[in-house]
């Protein structure tokens, strides 16, 4: 029988970086979701297949090997403990992504537990240089009052109703999308800015994953595996954001192979 040929635009390599149990965590909630146990992920977004190829980095390694690892990648996933206390070296593994010009996306977990801190963590992003933080989802409360999220880039569909959906938590959504939006459509001097709801969802999509290759922004997610399996946005968002193996052009890659 003959294979199947893959095209290298539909493929993802990505490498998971964070606690050994987080990310471990994080690989078997992946292939749960996509119910594909071995090393290749298949997932569909965008009426288009997609091949997702994950590898596993403990940010407790050596800062060598980190830098070995991050440098060769194609993208990175961040696992971040929301409630830890692991700021230095979080910023020492989003710095050598910035200086390698390593594709790097955040993912915020833990939101459930006491003493999560979300605002602390994209602090802690915000003020490394390079990338900014880009939130593409809000908790609903931290710790014991922890609901849930909101994805803020279909907030642009539901705008009539959002504010029933989301209840108390309306007002935050809505300055967090208008963000989102100043941050990938910046103004020029003189022009009006735009009505949220006149953005296409496939320009913000196409926006963010062009400022994510050239590194200059970083997505942001945020969770509790202990709350839900849905890994979908996430699957979503490495498909929509982080660059194929075609995109990836760094010399020092095909250096180090």
């Amino acid at each position: 029988m003959a294979t199947k040929a893959i095209d290298p635009q539909s493929i993802r390599n990505v490498t998971l970086i964070g606690d050994p149990a987080d990310t471990t965590r994080l690989l078997h909630r992946l292939h749960h979701g996509t119910g594909h146990p071995g090393p290749q992920l298949h997932w569909s977004t965008d009426r288009a297949d997609h091949t997702i190829r994950v590898a596993e980095l403990s940010s407790h390694a050596p800062i060598p090997a980190l830098q070995r690892a991050i440098r060769v990648a194609d993208s990175v996933i961040t696992v971040v403990d929301a409630a830890g206390a692991n700021a230095p070296r979080l910023e020492t593994i989003l710095q050598i992504a910035d200086d390698h010009q390593v594709a790097r996306l955040c993912l915020i977990e833990g939101l459930d537990h006491p003493a999560a801190n979300f605002p602390r963590c994209l602090r802690t992003i915000a003020d490394i240089r390079g990338a900014a933080p880009l939130t593409l989802q809000l908790p609903l409360g931290t710790g014991p009052t922890f609901e849930g999220v909101i994805d803020l880039l279909p907030m642009w569909a539901l705008e009539p109703l959002a504010a029933e959906i989301y209840g108390p938590h309306w007002q935050s959504a809505e300055r967090g999308f208008d963000l989102l939006v100043k941050t990938l459509m910046p103004q020029t001097s003189g022009d009006s800015a735009p009505s949220l709801r006149d953005i296409p969802l496939d320009a913000l999509h196409h926006r963010i994953r062009a400022l994510t290759r050239i590194g200059d922004i970083v997505p942001i997610l945020c969770g509790a595996a202990s709350r839900s399996n849905d890994i979908a946005p996430l699957l979503d968002a490495i498909v929509r954001y982080l660059p194929s193996p075609m995109d990836v052009c760094q010399p020092e890659h095909a250096l180090d192979y």
